[in-house]
């Protein structure tokens, strides 16, 4: 099976160098700098997982891509999701499976829209990830996992055969039966988690620590959830029972990644991870008064930055 990452950023790089290093059919579609980057110091992989640096990994760039994949991993930032189309659009052919590793949904519809509903599978990852100073790509934990699997939830041939693929690069994937249900669960956190840290500039144990504090948290859970369960789909009773523990951890460092991207002063997924749930939340007459609070933030900030 060949597979074609799109991007070899943190989450593209460490996915794909594993299924790399692994020995399997991997190309990067990379922007000419980071194609540069990676003929010159390699894929390189610093994780309490086994570091590894691979020598000139095979890598591609849009106006030199002809031929179509057989697989095709995206990882790109939803801001970048136009661009990431048009890229890599010449890769997928008749029976090309695409599995994006985006947050919340609105990517599925764009996907869709350009490459038909049989052609885009569910995906979600969980991995705390970055690229360093020198480019590098640096595990930050020792959580690491991706699943996927057919929106109608069927085990076809072709889930099976990628989780074939995907076993080999020892980085916990699974094929799930229910994988629309994972992800309105992880956007559900991880916009909880966003609104919560990005609104109050501060991780969760100092938002815990203060009075009002986990009342706000859990309040921001309670709305997101609201909105998932109008949407068809309601969180479980693990699901909720471990997010809730996990925003009222004394002391807790925890923060999402785009409260990071803020205070770094980089673009953000506002109108992907928290506008369109207010959308939602409108369209289904349900209240969000703190959500939309943390969107008109996330707004205001990229007005600063310049983003029209």
């Amino acid at each position: 099976m060949r597979v074609l990452v799109v991007g070899a950023g943190a989450i593209g790089g460490y996915f794909g160098g594993r299924l790399l290093q692994a020995g399997r059919d991997v190309t990067f579609l990379v922007r000419p700098r980071r194609a540069a980057e990676l003929a010159h110091a390699g894929l390189v992989i610093r994780s309490a997982a086994g570091d590894v640096t691979l020598k000139n990994p095979p890598t591609v760039q849009a106006d030199r891509l002809a031929e179509t994949f057989d697989l095709v991993l995206l990882s790109c930032k939803a801001f970048d999701l136009d661009d990431a189309i048009k890229s890599f659009a010449p890769a997928v052919g008749p029976n090309t499976a695409i599995i994006p590793l985006l947050n919340g949904m609105l990517h599925l519809d764009m996907l869709d829209r350009k490459f038909g509903p049989s052609r885009v599978l569910g995906g979600l990852c969980a991995i705390a990830v970055t690229l360093n100073e020198a480019r590098e790509v640096v595990q930050l934990a020792p959580m690491q996992s991706l699943t996927f699997g057919e929106r109608d939830g069927a085990m076809s041939e072709r889930v099976r055969a990628i989780a074939g693929i995907f076993d080999s690069g020892k980085f916990g994937a699974a094929a799930s039966a229910h994988i629309l249900q994972d992800m309105w669960e992880k956007w559900v956190f991880l916009a909880s988690l966003a609104a919560s840290t990005c609104l109050m500039r501060t991780a969760v144990g100092n938002i815990v620590a203060v009075a009002g504090g986990e009342d706000f948290l859990l309040g921001m859970l309670d709305e997101c959830s609201a909105i998932a369960t109008a949407e068809g789909y309601p969180p479980g009773a693990p699901f909720l029972q471990r997010t809730r523990g996990l925003l009222t951890t004394a002391g807790s460092p925890m923060t999402a990644s785009m409260f990071r991207d803020v205070r770094a002063g980089l673009p953000v997924e506002a109108d992907h991870v928290i506008g369109d749930l207010v959308a939602r939340a409108d369209a289904a007459k349900i209240p969000a008064p703190k959500l939309r609070i943390a969107y008109t933030h996330l707004k205001a900030y990229e007005k600063q930055r310049g983003v029209r």
